[in-house]
């Protein structure tokens, strides 16, 4: 049976697995695709229009927002950043999922456009603040400095926990992995996301009505 696709919204602080969890979801099913955001940025060397970006000017960008053609958008360091509407829109009428990750912000923006109706929202926590900072530093990529920029920020970021639809705890990767994946598949299951159940039951009524 056909259905409308999912925007799934996955949000963390950084160092809570939501990268990782993301990915995870990719390889678990494949047409779930990564929602490529649009920026005015100018491309880095490799980087290619519509894979890692859709690159576009500041005057092209703000024509796409006043056309609601972005999802969500916001400027960092001068630089405007959003996810565009229209490969969402295809998508959904696809029957495929798109994935988000985005932050509370680009998430409460999600939530209320036109499309918000069909918005499943995830938010990852960490089982403590001391394995989040762990977390963090394992990595080995960032100094002192960012590290410590990025767990002051994560305070702010956990504080809108309650503004999702559901939230997990990444104590235990493979575990929370599994309850996400529980979570995809029964909201994909939903009633109002099946348009064509209505159809099927009405054909199972014309077989009682035959015999």
């Amino acid at each position: 049976m056909a259905r409308r696709g999912l925007l799934l919204i996955l949000s963390s602080p950084s160092g809570a697995g939501k990268s990782t969890l993301a990915r995870r979801l990719m390889q678990w099913d494949p047409t779930i695709r990564f929602s490529v955001s649009a920026t005015t940025r100018p491309p880095r060397p490799g980087e290619e229009h519509g894979v890692h970006y859709w690159f576009h000017h500041h005057a092209s960008f703000r024509a796409l927002v006043d056309q609601n053609g972005m999802l969500e958008h916001a400027e960092v360091f001068g630089n405007l950043y959003g996810s565009p509407r229209a490969p969402v829109e295809r998508a959904m009428a696809e029957g495929r999922d798109t994935l988000f990750d985005v932050d509370w912000q680009g998430g409460q923006q999600i939530r209320n456009s036109p499309l918000g109706r069909d918005v499943v929202s995830v938010f990852i926590l960490p089982p403590s603040i001391a394995e989040l900072e762990r977390r963090l530093r394992d990595r080995g990529q960032d100094s002192d400095a960012v590290i410590s920029g990025r767990m002051a920020k994560s305070r702010d970021e956990i504080s809108h926990w309650a503004e999702y639809d559901y939230v997990l705890v990444n104590d235990d990767l493979e575990a929370t992995f599994v309850r996400l994946q529980a979570i995809v598949t029964a909201e994909r299951l939903k009633r109002d996301r099946q348009p064509d159940l209505t159809g099927h039951v009405r054909g199972l009524n014309r077989e009682f009505e035959a015999r």
